[in-house]
Order: structure tokens, then C-alpha cells, then sequence
């Protein structure tokens, strides 16, 4: 309740100038231009005189007013006056610990939120968002005077105060909180904003109600300002959970700031004056400016590199007008000055989920030390410091700003993990699985791109795999995946993915597709998560039935219950034990059978047969060798029994294929091998698109499933060779076949 706030006087700290609050030093300086003291301790008291003339503004909110109109020039000024005569007059008599009147708070909170340029609807809702829940103030009173839009917004902050932060009520309670505020993302920036200056003044609390707030604030609150992109609040509260969960290591911290800060050099400065002469020879207009670290970036950077140097407390910012004048800032400097090249990233082609863009580089200077620079527009700044917050007002109609370049509107209320977040807590089984799949998603810090074939990008947490990217882009439609290729190689389902991979996914046409429990193992976003609990809550399985077809363990046709025989007919028997070890070893010998194919050695009178480890068929590339008997055998060229033979000093001989092979109208005999990944149907469907080609199924046999991956390996008669082309490309065809070959591939020769 943000009425127990009083200011805190823990050691170390320094004066905000917002709020006359104690907060940590430069926690939120260098983002702020520079204003003249505000002291809300007089605002209050000039409050409790009553409000202003009708005609004009009252002075309490002169300092809300000057940062509005600062991002807002032509903004209609009455709601403000209005809402805070309100809100003055319902909070009059009402006292925060610190002995303030209460309407300081919904002043700080707004003035906040003005400053990183929301516009006036949401300003407005700021004032008045406590008066519902602590003053005789209604809801349909708050409609009446200011509009549903503002009424929306109280209500749903009212409904976010009211949320109970105990172990016991968080899953219920913080989904109902969240469906209150994915309607409209700005009910969370107020909830942010408010937390904020709560924190800023949360020192007369017991310290285990500090600590418990303090967590709350860590585990939730500041990654939702992380995802809905505004940094301004995340690293202030980052800063004000450090010194408090963390003194005597924010202690530390503070001493190597105030150390640095009467260092005689300044490295930054120095390299960002040389920046700026680099930019004004090559006609780039830009601003050159130092940012120094908040108190946990440079506590995080301190752990990382150890010492800190005069470089590592800050980074240098330079701002530009124009999107093509980025690339052109970070051609000069790295022309001019000498590149990190592995600190290189572009957050401009492929934004962050989160809205951000910049380009990231770094550059070295003679004595080692490597400066950090962040190259962005102004409008990128301004995103990046408020996120959400500095998009505007969602139901205006778009400024070009706001539009991309096809036309389609940059939603401010819906950025894209915002959408998904609410599509995760209407699918979600219960609210404790909504809430530990929540969790696990706020614990990731970082995220990576990866790419489709299309060109398009997805956004996924680090550590997350082939079955996350699924469900990030088909829904619970990826229950019917059955495999992936990665980079343009085929990849299993848990292969983890890399920032910067293309992933092809492979779906399944069998409308009995499932997902398999065992992609529970592999999954890491809410949503994959999520889908699959869904579906498995939806088809229990009794004990020792299998865990879904995509799995390969469903169907007796499923090729995952062990390995099969086929006969000539295609009908399957299931192999015996020593069957399975054979076949999952070797290629298939096949049976004796006459072949009509004919092959002539460069021996006279010399019986030649075709070797059955690689089954050579016309137009193979062949060779030969003398065995017992003088017979020749002839193998293709790339077979490993080749190799071995060369190896071994045995002589080849020369074949070729006969003139009645060479026509191709005689059978032949061959044999194939069908990677696939397992699903119900898939053995009786190849062997139907065997036999719509015309081939005879001589033997098969396929392996037992290994990571949901099933290897088919067929010995077929085909009538005639140059039916061979069209014969693979069926069975590739057939759904979960991803790859066909000979026996014996012609990388095994060396």
C-alpha cells in the first residue's frame, strides 16, 4: 500500500532530486535533463490550501505540466487540472507515514511517467489512480467526468493493487492482475511508475517487509519493465532492490563509483571528444554523450572483468537523425579507431522483443582499455529509455512514426511478448502452470533471433530448442512437427538453438499427429510449455502406454515399437532381438534372386556379379575386383568396401555396364535407406508409395527409434533402373521422410 511509504536514510545514499527521496547516487541522474528542485513535501502543503481557480493550473502540478508539454507541445491541458483537483480534494486529509499528504504520491507517480513522455490519457488515469480504492470516488464517477478510456485505466490499476503478493496467492491472483493489464499496456506502466516511487521511499518498513517487497520487485516487476522496454524504471528499481538486498555488495559498488568520479583523467571523455571530431570531418550531425553505468551494471561488469578501469564505468551514446546515419557512424569509427569486432551487434535490422534498437560496438584505445558505444536515432532513444510508455496513445490514429514501412501499425499495447503472454494465460491448464512457466520466462535475461526460410525472425529465449521454435511459430499447430533442419542440416527437435540459426521446421500432414511427453524435457518458453501440458492434460494415457505419435511409440504402423520385417507382400512382422542388432549395424544382404541387370568386366570370360553391400545399379560410376573363382564383383565407386580393398593392395578391374543395362529397360536390384521421424502410419505409407512405383520389396528392415528418429532400409527389385529417380522422390515425399539414399553413401570412400 503505497501510503506506508515513508523516506529511507540508509548510508550511502544521495538526495533524488525528484522526490526529495533517498536513493542511490547516480541511480537515475544522468537520464534527466536537468530541472530545479521539486519538493513535494511544499506541493503537499500547497495542497492542503485547496485547489486553484477553475481558470487556470493549480501550482502543485507546474512541474508535471513543464515535463508533459516537453514531449507533448500541443496537449489539452484541462484533463490534468481536472483529475488533480480531484484527486486533491478525495485525498484530502489522507496522510502517508512520513507525515506528507497523500496526494505527493499520485504527484510523484505522474510526474514519472511524464517525464518519459506518456501522453495526457495516461497522466491523467496517473492522478487518479488511487482515488477509487481510497476514497469515496467511483468508478462510474471517474467515467462521467474523464471517459471510459480513463476509466479503464483507474480500474484496471485499482485491480493491480489489490493483488496479494504472498507465496500462497501469487499464481491466481498475479494471472488475474495480468488480464487486467494486457488489455492495455499502460495499467502496467502506472503499476511500474508507482512501484518506483514506493521504493524510493520504502526505508521506515521493517526490514523483512523491505526484503519481501524488495523480492517481489527483483523476481516480477523489473523484468516486466524489461520486456515492455522501459529501461528508465528497470535500472532505477534494479538499483533501489540492490541496496537493499544487497548492502554491504551496493556499498562496494558505491565506493568505486565515488573513486572514479575524482580520478584527474577521464578516458570516456576523451575518446568521446575524439568521436566527435571523427563525426564532424566525415558530415555525420551527431551527439556524443557519456552514460555512465547504473550501480548494477557497473557491480556486474566489476564481476566479470575483475578490475575496473576508467572505461568500464560508462558507455558513450551517440545520437543521429536518421536510421542510414547509424551505419555511416559506425563505418567512420570503425574506420578511424580501432573495433572490437566481437562486441558488434545490430538490434536495428533485428529489434529486440522488447522494442529496443541500437547498434552495440566497442572500440580500443592504446592502452588497452575498451570503450562500449551504443549508435541509435533520437526516436530510438526515446523507445529505449520508455518502451511502451513513449509509443503514445494506442487509440489515436498512427503518426508515420508510428506506422512500419508496408503500412502496418506499430501497436503500443501490444508488443509482441506482451501478445504472447496473454495468449499463454488463456491457454494455460491451471494457474500454477501459468504462473512456473511465467517465472521460468522472467528468469531469462537474454534472448536470441533466429530465422526461418521465409526470411521472417523469431525471438526466443537463450537455451531454447527446435520445439520452442515450433510453438513460437505455429501454435499449437507444431503438435504435428516431426522434425527440423538447422543451418540446412537436419537436427532433432532438442537441438538446442544459436542466435542467428535458420530453422526450417518440418510438419507432419497426418491429422493424428501428437506431441510426445518427452518434448516437455526440451522445452523452455511459456508457450511450448503451455500447448503441450494442454493437449497431455486433454489425452491422459494410462501407464505404459506410449507418450504420442510424434514421438514415434503410437501406432503399430508407427515404425517406434521396435524394429519390423517386411516381406515381398509388405506385410510386417515384428524382428527378432538379433534381427534388430544385425540391421541396426549393416545394410540387408539380400536374398538370392536373379537380377537382369548385366554388367561386363574388362576380363574375358570372367563371371561378374553385383556386389550386394552397395547394390549398383545403371548409370552408378563402377568398379571392380577379382574374388574366388575368378569372378568380378562390382561395387560403385564409393562404396567403404572399396576403400578397404585398395587399401589392402588388391588390384581393380575395370567394368562398365552392358548394352541391355545401358538402355535401362532391364530390372535391377537396390537398396535404400529412409531416415524419418516416427509417427503412426509411416511404415504402411512407404511401402504403399514403394508399390505405386512399381518396386518389389525384396527385404526391409527398420531400426529401433533413437531420439525420435527411425531408419527404414529396403532392398527393392525395381523393373527397370531409370525408375530409380522417380522411386526416391516418392518415398521422400511420403509425410516424416526427410532424407533417402543408397546404402553405402560415397562418403565412406577415401
Amino acid at each position: 500500500m503505497s501510503a506506508e511509504a515513508t523516506n529511507p536514510a540508509s548510508p550511502g545514499a544521495v538526495t533524488d532530486p525528484l522526490t526529495s527521496a533517498v536513493t542511490p547516487a547516480t541511480a537515475a541522474a544522468p537520464r534527466r535533463r536537468s530541472r530545479p528542485r521539486i519538493d513535494l513535501r511544499r506541493l503537499g502543503r500547497a495542497a492542503l490550501l485547496g485547489p486553484a481557480a477553475r481558470d487556470r493550473l493549480p501550482d502543485a502540478i507546474s512541474h508535471v505540466v513543464d515535463a508533459h508539454r516537453a514531449h507533448h507541445p500541443d496537449a489539452d491541458l484541462e484533463p490534468l487540472r481536472r483529475a488533480y483537483v480531484l484527486a486533491e480534494s478525495s485525498h484530502r486529509g489522507q496522510m502517508r507515514k512520513s507525515g506528507e499528504p497523500y496526494i505527493t504520491h499520485p504527484l510523484a507517480v505522474t510526474l514519472i511517467l511524464a517525464e518519459l513522455g506518456a501522453e495526457t490519457t495516461t497522466l491523467t488515469a496517473s492522478l487518479l489512480h488511487d482515488t477509487v480504492e481510497d476514497t469515496d470516488v467511483t468508478l462510474d464517477q471517474v467515467g462521467e467526468q474523464f471517459g471510459e478510456e480513463v476509466r479503464y485505466l483507474v480500474d484496471g490499476v485499482t485491480k493491480l493493487e489489490k493483488v496479494d503478493y504472498g507465496a500462497a496467492a501469487e499464481p491466481e491472483t498475479f494471472r488475474k492482475m495480468l488480464v487486467a493489464t494486457g488489455n492495455d499496456v499502460r495499467v502496467m506502466s502506472i503499476k511500474l511508475a508507482d512501484r518506483l516511487h514506493n521504493m524510493r521511499t520504502l526505508g521506515v518498513m521493517r526490514p523483512e517487509k523491505q526484503a519481501r517487497i524488495a523480492k517481489v520487485t527483483r523476481d516480477v516487476l523489473i523484468p516486466l519493465a524489461e520486456r515492455l522496454g522501459v529501461q528508465a524504471l528497470k535500472t532505477e528499481l534494479e538499483d533501489l532492490v540492490f541496496a537493499i538486498l544487497h548492502p554491504e555488495e551496493y556499498e562496494h559498488t558505491r565506493e568505486l563509483i565515488v573513486e572514479n568520479a575524482t580520478r584527474a583523467d577521464d578516458p570516456l571523455a576523451e575518446i568521446a571528444d575524439e568521436m566527435r571530431a571523427v563525426l564532424r570531418e566525415a558530415g555525420i550531425p551527431a551527439e556524443v554523450l557519456i552514460r555512465p553505468r547504473h550501480f548494477v551494471s557497473v557491480h556486474r561488469v566489476s564481476r566479470k572483468r575483475g578490475r575496473l578501469r576508467g572505461a568500464d564505468f560508462g558507455r558513450i551514446l551517440v545520437l543521429v537523425n536518421e536510421d542510414a546515419d547509424c551505419y555511416g557512424v559506425l563505418g567512420e569509427l570503425h574506420t578511424c579507431m580501432t573495433p572490437v569486432v566481437s562486441e558488434f551487434k545490430d538490434f536495428i535490422a533485428v529489434p529486440k522483443f522488447n522494442l529496443y534498437q541500437s547498434l552495440h560496438t566497442a572500440v580500443a584505445r592504446p592502452d588497452g582499455q575498451i570503450a562500449e558505444v551504443l549508435i541509435r536515432t533520437h526516436r530510438m532513444h526515446k523507445v529505449a529509455e520508455a518502451g511502451v510508455i513513449a509509443l503514445g496513445n494506442p487509440y489515436a490514429a498512427p503518426s508515420e512514426e508510428q506506422a512500419t514501412a508496408d503500412g502496418e501499425r506499430v501497436d503500443p499495447t501490444r508488443p509482441g511478448w506482451l501478445s504472447r503472454l496473454l495468449e499463454w494465460q488463456r491457454a494455460a491448464p491451471d494457474p500454477d502452470t501459468f504462473w512456473s512457466t511465467l517465472r521460468e520466462d522472467l528468469a531469462q535475461d537474454r534472448e536470441i533471433t533466429v530465422f526461418r526460410p521465409d526470411g521472417g525472425a523469431l525471438g526466443l529465449p537463450e537455451g531454447a530448442t527446435c520445439v520452442d521454435a515450433a510453438y513460437a511459430q505455429y501454435g499449437e499447430d507444431a503438435h504435428a512437427c516431426i522434425g527440423a533442419r538447422v543451418n540446412g542440416r537436419l537436427a532433432t527437435l532438442s537441438t538446442v538453438l544459436r542466435d542467428g540459426d535458420t530453422v526450417q521446421l518440418l510438419m507432419g500432414q497426418d491429422p493424428a499427429s501428437e506431441p510426445s511427453r518427452e518434448w516437455l524435457e526440451h522445452a523452455h518458453t511459456p508457450a511450448a510449455r503451455i500447448a503441450i501440458q494442454r493437449w497431455l492434460a486433454a489425452h491422459p494415457v494410462s501407464e505404459g502406454e506410449g507418450g504420442g505419435g510424434a514421438s514415434g511409440a503410437t501406432g503399430p504402423d508407427g515404425a517406434a515399437e521396435g524394429a519390423r520385417v517386411t516381406d515381398g507382400a509388405g506385410e510386417a512382422t515384428p524382428a527378432s532381438p538379433a534381427e534388430q542388432a544385425s540391421t541396426a549395424a549393416h545394410a540387408p544382404t539380400p536374398t538370392a534372386q536373379a537380377v537382369s541387370v548385366t554388367a561386363v568386366a574388362d576380363r574375358p570370360g570372367a563371371a561378374v556379379r553385383l556386389a550386394g553391400c552397395c547394390t549398383p545399379v545403371p548409370p552408378d560410376e563402377v568398379t571392380g575386383f577379382a574374388v574366388r573363382g575368378g569372378v568380378v564383383t562390382v561395387h560403385r565407386v564409393g562404396c567403404a568396401a572399396v576403400a578397404r580393398m585398395k587399401g589392402s593392395g588388391r588390384a581393380e578391374v575395370g567394368v562398365r555396364w552392358g548394352e541391355a543395362a545401358g538402355s535401362q529397360t532391364t530390372g535391377c536390384r537396390v537398396t535404400l535407406v529412409a531416415e524419418s521421424f516416427g509417427r503412426p502410419h509411416l511404415l504402411a505409407d512407404l511401402t504403399e508409395a514403394i508399390a505405386l512405383e512399381g518396386a518389389e520389396i525384396v527385404s526391409a528392415t527398420v531400426e529401433p527409434p533413437s531420439q525420435q528418429r527411425v531408419r527404414h532400409t529396403y532392398t527393392l527389385h525395381l523393373p527397370e533402373a531409370a525408375r530409380l529417380p522417380a522411386l526416391m522422390r516418392a518415398m521422400r515425399n511420403v509425410p516424416g521422410v526427410y532424407d533417402v539414399s543408397r546404402a553405402q553413401p560415397t562418403a565412406s570412400a577415401h
